[in-house]
């Protein structure tokens, strides 16, 4: 299937791409890593960067009370080179790990092209090899020519929803005199920007929104919105408390101007440590451009707001994992070919590293003759794998990690922090175990 002197072939330069690209480098493997940017683009991407982050620039909660933290954890002992370069550029954002999104892609993309046995090659691939080991990474934007050779390749229809992106607003624009920073109940010290609401600003706001000229979705796709990514108009066509009791809660905030509790806050998250640029948290969006502006504007402190990029919807990609899918995310059809980050049905930035980390990993360990044990599903990064190959679901659909995703412990727990502590436990027992037998001193 291949020489000693052929590369391995990793198709996507995105989060799992890059990490796939990595963790085969790092093993000895040369790897020609293939992207099509900036050749050709997506509608949702602004650099030719690697690892360029597309939506949100957090990577979620940090701390091992999280499932989210877990992960983080897991793919640090891993020796993760897209958790290295986050940790290195995070920006304060209380307990979120969230990154500077232009320092921490470059940060990956400058290892990777520092390494002398990658090649990254800047042009599109229409096709994926069917004669040698390939791993296919190109994540939800999946350019319209591959995807319809994986749909070739698979046997399968293209299955896919929507994710939304979020406006970001420049940070000269926002008027401080009424925006303030604090984090709820003081947690991570005063790292968000919080726009405070009264009930009639709240109720303002909210008919606006509802009322508001959407983009329209063309006639041949089916919307399906993965739930943790809806649109905020989405959200508030199911009342007011919706958005009361999500995005726009105000608990744990306390407006300086009154010393009281506001009726509605919309919090704005760095998106760089200078502050230069904000995130409106929660705020994705399908809006068209004009009614954003107009409505957002509609935001007690963004009145004068410049935006620095509007929200957007985009068609995300994903494969039938469990009908496909083995535990070496490889195709049982062709198992020389490898999926790899959100197009095997993981949904978020870690989740899509881990399942890049994992398929780059095990493919390196068995190119030098060491077939390894899949990882435990006891751990985050093996759960998601179980999740996307064994998912019992008849309509097999995206999922982030969380702690429902591992293994009961077998024991009745009343305390749910201590059932996430006993399964964080486990976890990163189970992980190091795996490690000493497969990774560990002398792995390639």
């Amino acid at each position: 299937m291949r020489s000693d002197t052929e590369p391995i072939i990793v198709i996507g330069g995105g989060l799992a791409g890059s990490e796939a690209a990595w963790q085969l480098a790092r093993r000895g493997v040369r790897v020609r890593l293939v992207e099509m940017r900036p050749g050709r683009t997506t509608p949702a991407h602004r650099t030719p960067l690697l690892a360029e982050l597309v939506c949100s620039n957090s990577l979620k909660a940090m701390g091992l009370g999280q499932a989210s933290g877990l992960l983080q954890e897991e793919l640090d002992r891993l020796g993760s080179v897209v958790l290295a370069a986050a940790k290195e550029h995070r920006v304060a954002a209380g307990q979120a790990l969230a990154v500077d999104r232009d320092r921490f892609a470059r940060a990956v993309t400058e290892r990777l092209e520092a390494d002398p046995r990658i090649e990254i090659v800047r042009e599109e691939a229409t096709r994926v090899p069917r004669d040698r080991h390939v791993i296919v990474a190109t994540g939800p934007l999946t350019s319209d020519a591959l995807a319809r050779d994986l749909a070739e390749l698979t046997g399968a229809e293209s299955l896919y929803f929507y994710d939304a992106m979020a406006p970001i607003v420049e940070g000269d624009s926002i008027d401080r005199s009424v925006a303030f920073a604090a984090s709820r109940y003081g947690k991570g010290g005063d790292d968000y920007l919080n726009c405070p609401m009264t009930r009639e600003e709240f109720e303002r706001f909210y008919q606006a929104l509802v009322s508001a000229e959407t983009v329209p979705t063309r006639e041949f796709e089916e919307e399906r919105v993965f739930q943790a990514c809806q649109p905020i108009e989405t959200l508030a066509a199911k009342g007011p408390k919706t958005l009361l009791f999500g995005p726009m809660k105000p608990v744990g905030l306390v407006d300086p101007r009154t010393g009281q509790r506001p009726h509605a806050v919309v919090q704005l998250r760095r998106e760089d440590e200078a502050g230069e640029r904000w995130n409106l948290v929660g705020f994705q969006t399908k809006l068209t451009y004009p009614e954003q502006e107009r409505v957002f504007r509609l935001i007690p402190g963004l009145e004068r707001a410049r935006f620095h990029r509007l929200g957007s919807l985009h068609r995300n990609t994903y494969v039938d994992g469990p009908r496909l899918l083995d535990r070496y995310l490889r195709l049982r059809r062709y198992p020389w070919i490898q999926l790899a980050g959100q197009i095997t049905g993981v949904e978020g930035y870690l989740e899509s590293t881990a399942a890049g980390l994992w398929a780059g990993l095990n493919l390196a360990l068995r190119l030098a003759g060491r077939t390894p044990d899949p990882l435990p599903p006891e751990t985050a990064v093996g759960a998601l794998v179980e999740h996307v190959v064994a998912s019992p679901s008849k309509r097999f659909e995206p999922m982030n990690m969380n702690f429902g995703l591992l293994p009961p412990l077998g024991v009745r727990m009343r305390d749910k922090r201590k059932v996430k502590e006993a399964k964080t436990r486990r976890a990163l027992e189970a992980l190091d175990a795996w490690l000493a037998a497969w990774a560990g001193e002398g792995a390639p």
